[in-house]
């Protein structure tokens, strides 16, 4: 049966999303997930490729957790919970140093557009 052309298949989705070098970085930086239940049962856990690629969407197209499209796979529920223990786990700036670091080595990173923001604390008593 083929596909249309206006609903692609997820994995199509997950890979533009989540292209094959990033999920490569990606895997670096992620601790590895609870395998087996501490209760036993329930559902097989959601893949971190197809929750990235959620988090991307999210991240990208301006809507809210609760908008998220159901082709993705994971609950939205899901999803935030997932971005949420990663963010404690600061996935997302490993991630952003492994980036940067393989751009360095490939040479691509341009520092001629870059800016450097001082403001890191509020000045006491109004900065007098």
């Amino acid at each position: 049966m083929a596909r249309s052309v206006v609903e692609p298949c997820m994995t199509d989705l997950v890979e533009r999303l989540v292209p094959d070098q990033l999920w490569v970085l990606f895997r670096r930086v992620v601790p590895p997930s609870e395998v087996k239940r501490p209760q036993g049962g329930g559902r097989r856990r959601a893949g971190d490729r197809e929750a990235l690629a959620a988090i991307i969407f999210v991240a990208t197209s301006g809507c809210t957790w609760r908008q998220l499209p159901p082709v993705f796979g994971p609950s939205w529920q899901t999803v935030y919970r997932r971005f949420a223990q990663w963010n404690r786990d600061r996935v997302w700036a490993r991630l952003h140093r492994v980036v940067l670091d393989e751009l360095g080595v490939r040479g691509e990173l341009d520092w001629s557009r870059c800016a450097i923001d001082s403001v890191s604390r509020r000045a006491a008593k109004g900065g007098h």
